[in-house]
């Protein structure tokens, strides 16, 4: 796709921003040392170390980081949480610098888990210094908890995941007291995330496999996690302290532009003043990410632009949608007819309720990061 392309296509298009994981540089490295693009990202990496070492208190060094191209530990989370913000940030600003593509004619846009404070950054409502307090001034703690967190996909093959039987299992888990666990995110209705401490996911797949009336999978991760967006931060008052830096915030009193959808709400919650509310309950509410990417296409979006080192869960979940509704529509239609369907109106009020579905097939995505370094200009 070609710069012009690209940008043809801004109205009908999603931005979309990846949040923390494991691996965190993708082709940071690669793009840092390019001669175009490297002052760019030197100075986004430079002014994420100076608000780093100020809210951690250590000395930190991006770029050193990305030059050396090691993965950070789990110790360095407020590192990699600095790392990411500044990347999404950077590669933004080569898209419109080297190619003259305004990120903020997209239609919208969203992030998993800190993307969304990188979309809420994208869309001026905050400047990168400031998104990153709250998160690095309490990323400590985070690893302090994460030390007995773990992480696990809660999925079923057959039907979708009864989920207030789900919460009230999960409940019974934690009136035990032998540990806190709880929804991370929920990535489609037949799939989540689960964070517990100690052995609580163990204990939750026992009650879902005696309890629950569908045959669930349990897969478990064996690494530790920050456990955000679960009532586990409620141990060391995170929401709340977050609460609290963010009141002297400087936000800008805007809507962001693009528009953010929220993967706390599931819809387009940002006004000119709800900023700061809607990021309290993000410390602490389950990702929605299914809804968000349902009321992306039921609002026609058509190509998906994904922001930052190495993005996984976000295109993943496109991808997995998109194979679904292929495989379905092999037993009962054409992909012909399914994009016509998809796109008529009359027809659609016809169809099931949730028809936007069918246009997962139909969403180009790109990768923005090695979209940058395929359209490299000639550097000699």
């Amino acid at each position: 796709m070609t710069p012009k392309e690209l940008t043809r296509r801004l109205p009908l298009t999603a931005l979309a921003f990846r949040g923390y994981d494991l691996a965190n540089l993708g082709r940071s490295q690669e793009l840092l040392a390019d001669q175009r693009y490297g002052p760019t990202v030197t100075r986004y990496l430079t002014l994420a170390s100076q608000a780093a070492a100020e809210y951690l208190h250590r000395s930190v060094d991006l770029i050193a980081v990305v030059r050396e191209g090691k993965e950070l530990p789990l110790e360095a989370y407020g590192e990699a949480v600095a790392l990411v913000l500044a990347m999404e940030g950077a590669q933004l600003e080569i898209l419109r610098l080297h190619f003259d593509v305004p990120h903020v004619a997209a239609r919208l846009s969203f992030g998993f888990s800190l993307g969304e404070l990188a979309a809420l950054v994208a869309g001026g409502v905050l400047e990168m210094p400031y998104a990153l307090k709250a998160p690095l001034t309490l990323a400590d703690d985070c690893v302090a908890l994460a030390r007995d967190v773990n992480l696990g996909i809660f999925f079923t093959r057959s039907a979708e995941l009864p989920l207030d039987d789900v919460r009230r299992l999960l409940l019974l888990v934690n009136c035990e007291g032998q540990g806190v666990i709880g929804i991370s995110a929920h990535l489609s209705p037949n799939s989540m995330l689960l964070m517990g401490q100690h052995d609580t996911l163990d204990r939750f797949k026992e009650l879902a496999q005696e309890r629950l009336a569908v045959k669930v999978q349990f897969r478990r991760q064996s690494e530790h996690w920050p456990p955000l967006h679960t009532p586990i931060v409620w141990e060391k008052q995170i929401p709340n302290r977050a609460a609290s830096i963010m009141h002297t915030l400087p936000f800008v009193l805007k809507e962001p532009r693009p528009q953010v959808l929220s993967l706390v709400t599931g819809r387009m919650s940002y006004t000119d003043y709800s900023a700061r509310s809607i990021m309290h309950q993000w410390v602490d509410h389950p990702q929605r990410l299914w809804d968000a990417v349902y009321e992306s296409l039921s609002l026609g979006i058509r190509t998906v632009i994904h922001v930052g080192p190495a993005p996984n869960i976000i295109p993943a979940t496109f991808k997995r949608l998109a194979d679904n509704v292929r495989q379905q529509a092999q037993n009962h239609i054409s992909m012909r007819m399914l994009s016509a369907a998809a796109r008529r109106p009359w027809l659609k009020a016809l169809l099931p309720q949730r028809t936007a579905l069918l246009r997962a097939p139909f969403v180009e995505h790109v990768i923005l990061e090695d979209w940058l370094l395929a359209h490299a200009p000639d550097a000699r």
